[in-house]
């Protein structure tokens, strides 16, 4: 055993004893507090109960890192989308991505999930309504309208949650039917003229027989303006008129809210036996891209210019708050540079749409069965179908390096059968099997000019025997996608939960996984029929699905992946009294391999390996002086194994160009802390504060993901340091410091009625913009990097005596902090730009509430 070895093996035994002692001291807290008088419940903590290990069971019962928000506080905090309240949890991040991913969110749990929406991922973070499991980050930043709880797992839970759940899960358990026939109404009025509207009923249709209705719309305007170039900044005569005229030159906004929801839900509930839910939702968001303003803009190469031969660069950087986004590119003739007979190649004009559209609707139906009193069957049956589709200017300015149209038709189904059995009062288990089959057609056109060696011209011509054409360009890349994606997983699994004594339990359980995964490329020239030289050079010349003496073409190809995997998960939990309880546990995780689904030439359709974990955790829950404390707390290990990053830039692959591609990048040792307070000191009193810290520690970078490798270099992952710092020192989505804080006071009115003020401050600490590591004074280095930032919201609630009637003044971004939620860094790849989605500025909404 070597010393680092050394050194975290007494790491984690000081953890551990540390734990024991802390648990015990706390114990003592509790029995001195217990000695006193009782106090009110409304006073205490209220219990929370969870079903994250397919039972019903309090939270603070599961050994597991969880937060589980209620619908309560989602009401407190006034959040609209699942983006809206994860801040609360420790290590974290979920947000809506910028416009170049469409409707999609990026979601990571202790640095580990995705930013990336394409099908030929897997999410990272298993995403559940209730229990359908949802597979991809398209249209998964869900609304909250009629939730009852969301609960977030932090570390792997693949043995109970499934697939692909390495870093966590997100469960959003939806309100059911009943027999309490209720129902609300609110309507929403605020800042850049938002309107809103949520609504639900209970009704009972007959014995047994329950159905339930929500539904949701929302429009608001954006907050990033978006200006004619030409009619912002007009040309002195005899320059030709503006394409648009007068004064009025903002055309649209960037950010704004058009949301649409419809869910119903039947439940047949004859006895305890027998509960069974049939549930469907329709979904229609249109709405334009989301909020993103130019940072840097630079490129040389002449075929990115702009109509009229102006050139990109700092001209189109219009500010904080707007920017000059064109919807497609305009004909020309190709300027060549390496290759001089593409000089006067033709390029046909491009054009999009301005609106994002997605369009979803699901079903699902759970059953529930007792077969015996120790004996239940669930059956977990779910289906999702949706359609996205957005266009991308790669530049937000009349420059022409980048212009997409992308469409997304997705379906997916799954079953689920679990058995839960009560072998006796002390030992239970449950036994499963699941399902799944999707597929995904990706439809994209992509025009992109900006190809290029990127070499003064005098270079090209000299060095390469070009054109002395500045940015030596190489071809234009004017090509048509359609690719499918096929994804099935088949599982089996099972878990043990033995309770040895009163204060001692074990939890003990393994899951087989078998993945298959095929994608089919598809290259074609804008016609739609022929297949793109420049993409595809072999089938160009020799046909679609060609393999033979001339190599094989890109076009018509299917790459398989194909992978089986076993994960376990132990725990063992004490309680030291009923309020103190501490866990170990030690599980492992994966996410899924597959092949690159952008090559861009030939030679970056390369295939990517699942990535693996193995974690270690303890932790502690406590509720304190008579549950008015709730006090939580993990620290974890985690041993990373072939981490898969998307490199922006790789001319090891084919060469200079547009890249995205994924790879193993090496293996890593990550590590963090958590903790979590909720706390009622006095009746009406309640804070609520989380923060985490994590560490990301490379252990060896394979040479081949990072450079291109020379001949008899070694390829094996090496830690060499020269080799490492080709990386950035941690990948995108993994930020080391969080936090959250939440207070707020109930004041007891003369009526009867309460006025509650309420303020919270989440904050998000800096993150890299690339997984590879900028020079010092580049670009991206200066303009690419995601800093960190504090975001503070306030509300002030006033409910009648009665409870029904509520009206809420909200505020949020209280301070107007101007900051980015995330960056997109373009120029390794050759691109020239920089681009940052602001998060909205300064913002206000009155919200009345009616219950019934």
């Amino acid at each position: 055993m070597d010393a680092s070895q050394r050194r975290i093996s007494n790491l984690r035994w000081r953890a551990l004893g540390g734990f024991a002692a802390l648990g015990t001291f706390l114990s003592g807290l509790v029995l001195a507090a217990d000695s006193g008088s009782a106090t009110e419940p409304s006073s205490q903590v209220q219990e929370v109960v969870v079903t994250a290990q397919y039972r019903e069971e309090k939270l603070q019962d599961t050994p597991i890192a969880i937060t589980a928000i209620t619908a309560d506080m989602i009401q407190e905090q006034g959040a609209q989308k699942l983006s809206d309240i994860l801040t609360n949890a420790p290590s974290v991040v979920f947000r809506q991505q910028s416009a170049a991913f469409g409707e999609s969110v990026t979601a990571f749990i202790r640095g580990f999930g995705q930013a990336d929406f394409d099908p030929a991922f897997e999410p990272g973070v298993g995403l559940y309504i209730d229990d359908v499991y949802y597979p991809r980050l398209t249209g998964a930043n869900f609304d909250l309208m009629d939730v009852e709880r969301v609960e977030i797992l932090r570390g792997p839970q693949g043995t109970l949650e499934g697939r692909n759940s390495e870093g966590g899960a997100i469960r959003f358990v939806t309100k059911k039917p009943s027999d309490v026939d209720d129902a609300y109404l609110s309507a929403t009025y605020g800042v850049r003229n938002l309107l809103q509207m949520r609504g639900a009923t209970n009704i009972t249709l007959a014995d047994h027989l329950y159905a339930r209705i929500s539904g949701t719309f929302a429009n608001q305007d954006g907050y990033v303006d978006v200006f004619n170039y030409d009619c912002a900044h007009p040309s002195p005569p005899p320059a030709a008129p503006p394409s648009s005229g007068g004064t009025k030159c903002e055309q649209y906004s960037l950010g704004d809210v058009g949301y649409r929801a419809l869910r119903a839900a039947l439940r047949y509930n004859p006895s305890d036996q027998l509960d069974a839910i049939l549930s469907a939702d329709y979904i229609h968001d249109a709405h334009n891209n989301g909020a993103e303003v130019l940072l840097y803009g630079n490129n040389v190469n002449p075929n990115t210019d702009a109509p009229g031969g102006v050139p990109f660069d700092s001209r189109f950087l219009c500010g904080r708050w707007c920017n000059y986004t064109t919807l497609g590119q305009a004909a020309g003739s190709f300027q060549a540079g390496l290759i001089p007979p593409l000089q006067g190649f033709p390029m046909a004009a491009t054009s999009g749409q301005q609106l994002n559209i997605f369009d979803a609707y699901d079903f699902a139906l759970n059953v529930n069965w007792g077969i015996s009193d120790a004996v239940r069957l669930n059956s977990i049956t779910g289906y999702h179908n949706w359609n996205n589709s957005f266009s991308i200017d790669g530049d937000l300015s009349p420059a022409q390096t980048q212009f997409g149209n992308n469409t997304l038709d997705h379906w997916f189904w799954s079953e689920e059968l679990r058995l839960n059995v009560d072998f006796s009062k002390s030992l239970r288990g449950t036994l499963g099997g699941y399902y799944s089959d999707e597929t995904t057609v990706y439809y994209t056109l992509q025009d992109i000019r900006y190809v290029g060696i990127g070499v003064p011209g005098p270079v090209c011509q000299a060095a390469f025997g070009g054109l002395p054409t500045p940015g030596c360009p190489i071809y234009p890349l004017q090509f048509i996608g359609n690719d499918p994606v096929n994804t099935s997983s088949k599982a089996g699994f099972g878990t043990l939960f033995w309770d040895a004594t009163e204060a001692l339990s074990f939890t003990g359980g393994v899951r087989y996984t078998k993945d298959y995964k095929s994608y089919t490329y598809y290259r074609f020239n804008l016609d739609g029929v022929t297949i793109n030289p420049f993409v595809d050079p072999v089938g160009a010349a020799n046909g679609a699905g060609y393999n033979g003496p001339n190599g094989e073409a890109l076009t018509g190809r299917k790459s398989v992946f194909e992978g089986n995997r076993t994960d376990w998960h132990f725990s063992a939990d004490y309680r030291f009294n009923p309020a103190v309880m501490a866990y170990v546990s030690a599980g492992t995780g994966y996410k899924a391999g597959g092949v690159g689904p952008r090559p861009f030439n030939a030679e970056q359709a390369q295939p990517f390996g699942p990535e693996k974990l193995t974690s270690y955790e303890l932790g502690l829950k406590t509720d304190l002086f008579d549950r008015h404390l709730r006090f939580n707390a993990a620290v974890f290990y985690n041993d990373f194994k072939d981490a898969q990053i998307v490199l922006l830039s790789c001319p090891q692959y084919g060469g200079p160009g547009p890249c995205a591609l994924p790879q193993n990048a090496g293996n890593a040792h990550v590590y963090g802390v958590e903790g979590e307070i909720f706390a009622v000191p006095v009746a009406g009193l309640q804070f609520d504060l989380s923060a985490s810290y994590l560490h990301w520690d490379w252990q060896c970078v394979n040479p081949e993901v990072v450079e291109t490798v020379a001949p008899g270099q070694p390829t094996a992952c090496t830690n060499d340091p020269a080799v490492i710092n080709l990386l950035a020192t941690t990948p995108i989505g993994f930020i080391k410091q969080q936090g959250h804080v939440g207070v707020q006071y109930a004041f007891a009115l003369g009526n009867g009625s309460t006025l509650t003020p309420r303020f919270d401050a989440a904050y998000q600490g800096p993150q890299n913009g690339s997984n590879t590591r900028p020079a010092p004074g580049s670009p991206s280095d200066i303009y690419g990097r995601v800093g960190g930032f504090t975001v503070a919201n306030a509300s002030l609630t006033l409910t009648n005596s009665k409870k029904n009637l509520e009206g809420t003044l909200q505020v949020t971004n209280l301070f107007n902090h101007y900051y980015f939620y995330s960056k997109f860094d373009l120029t390794g790849a050759g691109s020239g730009t920089i681009t940052g989605s602001p998060g909205p500025p300064l913002g206000w909404s009155l919200t009345v509430r009616k219950s019934f």
